[in-house]
């Protein structure tokens, strides 16, 4: 019927036209005929005629004959060309009918064509000005916009602050926080947000804005807010082997080292003490401005219980502990007040030869405990090894006490005795001396009288 697409073929009713036999069906009595055939050769020759005279930057007026999703396609009185949809506006759209609509006259500028001019690439917008064109010159960094988000990405989020004149809000300008985060989180499609101009480079047509720079950076003032030895509240962030992660507040981030978490257990990995997304109260230790980071500590809001387990750990001491984990170099031991202990396997071997067992309840000596490495070594063999030497010693000092006590007594009758012997014959020695002296005396007197 024509070279257009027809949308109301009511109109052609009872109408008297000519038309172009193009096929004759004799079997089905049946004819095929074209009106559009009739036309085409005219149109070819104006065609023609239109095609020679295109030229770059032409401006020419069209009829919207079809539209797409990708773009418009302009009737140009025989000849046709695409409005590509970036070419119909210098703003953003999102179909080609919020700007055009069918059978509307435009006014339309050729930017493109090839070489049998067969493509034609029109364009609307270049009709009017760029809006870069027309920005107010007294725009500056450090001024305050406002916009809506018309586009988003992961790494941000594009700002139209004039119809065509758009800023990028990169993710890290969203927030002061040091996380990585996507800007989906902050923003969507038609929000309208308030920015400051970070960069703005006319030429190149390109604008950096930022949110963050709207609140004050908490840094600035960090040793006020958070000084040393205060306690927070904090949110757990991430876990690392060596320490877990936390924000006290929108960019202010904190690691609390692993050794900080408990006084007294030995934890491998934070994921035994704490959960991501976890509240946990916390102490400032060290302040690092420059870095924007903060040591914390959470065991620190307790005074340091090793001061009276040094009282109760006492070498040679005996406390009764539960096997909670067994591995080659050894057993860990659990004690009172949350205190655990080590064992190493030879110190594990029981009484009766067999090696204690995890979950086990038994008594455990002190042998070795340190304050300053939060370390107690226990055994459990030196018990009852300690008790069985105390028993022999005892029985051997015993033994001694008893045998010492009957030799006291031996010696005390022998000298007892060879004392009154002495005695004895101390008297026999006396009488037997007066009587040798009477003898003497007698024998004297008897050669005394023979003389005479």
């Amino acid at each position: 019927m024509d070279v257009k697409p027809i949308r109301d073929y009511d109109i052609y009713v009872g109408k008297t036209m000519e038309f172009k036999v193009v096929k004759i069906n004799h079997e089905f009595k049946n004819v095929v005929v074209s009106h559009k055939a009739l036309i085409e050769a005219e149109l070819e020759h104006q065609k023609k005629e239109i095609i020679a005279k295109l030229e770059k930057g032409q401006i020419l007026e069209g009829t919207v004959k079809n539209i797409t999703s990708y773009g418009v396609f302009i009737d140009l009185g025989g000849v046709d060309g695409l409005i590509h949809i970036t070419d119909l506006s210098w703003g953003r759209i999102n179909h080609p009918e919020e700007i055009v609509q069918l059978d509307q006259k435009l006014q339309v500028v050729i930017l493109d064509f090839d070489d049998e001019k067969k493509r034609i690439a029109l364009g609307l917008k270049q009709l009017t000005a760029h809006p870069w064109d027309s920005l107010d010159t007294n725009l500056k960094v450090g001024d305050h916009v406002k916009g809506r988000v018309v586009v988003m990405a992961d790494y941000g989020a594009f700002i139209e602050i004039a119809p065509g004149v758009e800023g990028l809000i990169h993710v890290s300008e969203m927030s002061w926080s040091q996380h990585l985060r996507s800007a989906q989180e902050f923003l969507k499609v038609g929000d309208e947000v308030e920015a400051v101009i970070l960069t703005l480079d006319r030429e190149e047509r390109k604008m950096s804005l930022g949110m963050k720079q709207l609140k004050t950076d908490p840094w600035e003032k960090i040793e006020e807010k958070y000084p040393l030895n205060s306690k927070h509240s904090a949110k757990v962030r991430n876990f690392t082997n060596f320490g877990v992660f936390v924000e006290i507040e929108e960019g202010v981030d904190g690691l609390i080292h692993i050794s900080d978490l408990s006084w007294t257990k030995k934890i491998k990995h934070p994921a035994e003490f704490t959960n991501i997304g976890d509240e946990i109260e916390v102490v400032v230790l060290e302040i690092d401005k420059e870095n924007r980071r903060l040591s914390l500590g959470h065991k620190q809001l307790e005074e340091n219980p090793w001061d009276v387990f040094e009282s109760v750990f006492l070498t040679d001491s005996i406390h009764e502990g539960t096997i909670v984990e067994v591995t080659d170099k050894g057993a860990v031991v659990a004690l009172q007040y949350g205190v655990e202990g080590f064992v190493t396997p030879k110190h594990l071997v029981k009484e009766d030869g067999t090696t204690a067992k995890i979950e086990e309840k038994l008594p455990f000596k002190v042998i070795e405990f340190s304050k300053s490495a939060k370390k107690v070594i226990l055994s459990h063999s030196r018990v009852y090894e300690d008790e069985k030497r105390a028993s022999e010693t005892a029985e051997r000092k015993s033994s001694t006490d008893a045998s010492r006590k009957a030799t006291r007594k031996i010696k005390a009758g022998l000298e007892k005795t060879t004392l009154g012997d002495i005695s004895e014959l101390a008297a026999l020695k006396t009488e037997m001396e007066k009587k040798e002296s009477k003898k003497k005396k007698a024998k004297e007197e008897n050669t005394e009288q023979s003389e005479n």
